[in-house]
């Protein structure tokens, strides 16, 4: 099955080797320095530098940008399939969420925004996208609102450490399986 994993910053290497993922984007603040798994090789590996804020740039912070967003749309849709996309931010509750969303619709265009959106909250009960990464996305890909609209309508996460990694099944992958 072709899906995406969602991952707080500690248990990348738990997860990579748990799912077999050979693909992994990282979406951290500047110095947060971490150890890339030993199963992600190197030119299978995107970061994105960007503070977990809804602004542009607030003093030394920088927010999500539309560069942020083209390098994941690109990367998510160079991604070829055979195994599974890891995603995390520091905590997995915000920033990765948002980049699963958004990496999802870019290899399924044809994907109704609400049904994504109630299949990551069935996924993580815990999930507040970041709504500036959803904004940027949403534009992006051309969504017309239907995803900041979803994105909200799912409502805040519960409130959670952080330390819950998930699955976001992807609608083809889970029809190639069928078939």
């Amino acid at each position: 099955m072709s899906f995406i994993v969602v991952s707080p910053l500690d248990r990348i290497a738990e997860v990579a080797v748990r799912h077999g993922a050979r693909d992994m984007v990282s979406l951290l603040s500047e110095g947060h320095d971490f150890h890339r798994p030993g199963v992600i090789e190197p030119d299978r590996h995107l970061t994105l530098r960007m503070n977990d804020i809804i602004t542009a740039v607030t003093g030394t912070m920088i927010g999500p940008q539309d560069e942020h967003v083209e390098r994941l749309i690109d990367f998510a849709r160079r991604w070829d399939r055979q195994t599974p996309l890891l995603i995390h931010c520091w905590l997995g509750i915000s920033r990765s969420p948002a980049g699963a969303l958004i990496a999802a619709l870019s290899v399924e265009p044809d994907t109704d925004e609400v049904e994504l959106a109630a299949r990551l909250r069935k996924a993580s009960p815990y999930a507040s996208p970041n709504p500036r990464l959803i904004a940027i996305g949403d534009r992006l890909l051309k969504r017309d609102g239907r995803l900041v609209a979803a994105v909200r309508g799912m409502g805040r996460g519960a409130d959670a450490d952080g330390n819950i990694p998930f699955v976001l099944p992807l609608v083809r992958g889970e029809d190639a399986d069928a078939g």
